[in-house]
């Protein structure tokens, strides 16, 4: 792969950036976009070799399904079918949700090759709200494959230069629209009917459309995780997210336990001086999700900057300190969980 080139968006810019990506999206290349999620490695959602591309780019498992992002509520029919029985249901969370980071698993469109669903007889749909992100994919008037722009497993990127730190040399653009303003990928749910009551939403990945948010459409019931290697959606793997650093999901202060000669640093939530984290351990570096207010919202945007700021700092090991397991502070935890799999 020639060198990567970063194509920064602004107002009077606009229309430059879209359409060079555009032209290279339509020659079955890959590009880097942003989402108001996280950065998403692109590629025509229907073009299987251009797809392959974006397994190869990752290394990611041809067994890991990718959500595919459409640039119209309209375009829903074009890569899914919609079952009667679910068919209201749809309408109104997508009504209520989209464009927006909610991603909704339903039976594939024939149209859709085998490679973008792993096999599987459905495929998870969204309709990202970024403003540069749905430009493109309207002028490419087709659907576009995008998982986060990054290798697999590792740290999901929030901006271009983390996007370029991790497939800088293996794509040829970058599309640079600033940070993500959500900073978490999205709520991933399935839906299923009940007559005369109403849906369950199978909640397969926490994100930013919350279980409170949902429950005023139906009972949300979080899909139990089996180990396996044949995950049923997108980021559904037991180890994701995770920095090189090992990463070590503290649930109490008194379970650290430091080994002499190693520099350990902290992922806080607030970084506050009288924190019992924060005075338990003569830490090398403090970094915080949320520095002094303590919002879950912040803490979202701010999860996978800080990570990687403290991948970068040349520690020994990171200890994460939780957060309430509350609105968006279930996705902040379940991607800790998933980045500190291995090191438990």
């Amino acid at each position: 792969m020639s060198e990567t080139r970063i194509v920064q968006v602004a107002d009077d810019e606009m229309k430059n950036a879209v359409s060079e990506a555009c032209a290279l999206l339509r020659a079955g290349e890959i590009v880097a976009l942003p989402t108001e999620t996280v950065y998403g490695l692109g590629a025509d959602a229907l073009n299987p070799e251009a797809v392959a591309k974006v397994f190869a780019a990752k290394e990611r498992p041809s067994f890991d399904p990718l959500i595919v992002h459409i640039a119209s509520r309209g375009d829903l029919k074009n890569v899914a079918i919609v079952p009667d029985d679910i068919a209201e249901t749809v309408n109104k969370l997508t009504a209520a949700f989209w464009p927006g980071p909610l991603t909704i698993i339903l039976p594939k469109h024939p149209d859709v090759p085998d490679l973008v669903t792993s096999g599987l007889p459905t495929v998870a749909v969204r309709q990202s709200a970024h403003p540069v992100f749905r430009a493109i994919g309207k002028e490419l008037g087709r659907p576009i494959a995008a998982p986060s722009a990054n290798r697999f497993g590792r740290i999901s990127p929030t901006s271009a230069s983390a996007v370029m730190k991790e497939l800088g040399g293996r794509i040829p653009l970058i599309v640079d629209a600033g940070a993500c303003s959500e900073g978490v990928e999205s709520t991933i749910i399935s839906i299923e009917p009940r007559k005369g009551k109403k849906p369950i939403f199978r909640l397969h990945r926490a994100g930013p459309i919350t279980k409170e948010q949902l429950q005023d459409f139906g009972r949300v019931e979080k899909v139990r995780e089996i180990k396996c290697d044949a995950p049923q959606a997108p980021g559904q793997l037991e180890s994701h997210y995770a920095p090189l650093t090992p990463l070590i999901l503290l649930e109490k202060p008194e379970d650290f336990v430091p080994e002499e000669g190693k520099k350990y640093g902290l992922l806080s939530y607030t970084g506050d001086d009288d924190s019992p984290y924060v005075t338990m351990h003569d830490w090398e570096t403090i970094e915080s999700l949320s520095p002094g207010s303590g919002k879950l919202a912040e803490a979202a945007i701010r999860l996978f900057f800080v990570m990687r700021l403290l991948d970068e700092a040349g520690l020994d090991a990171i200890m994460a300190e939780p957060v309430s397991e509350t609105g968006l502070g279930v996705a902040i935890m379940d991607r800790l969980r998933r980045a500190s799999i291995n090191f438990k």
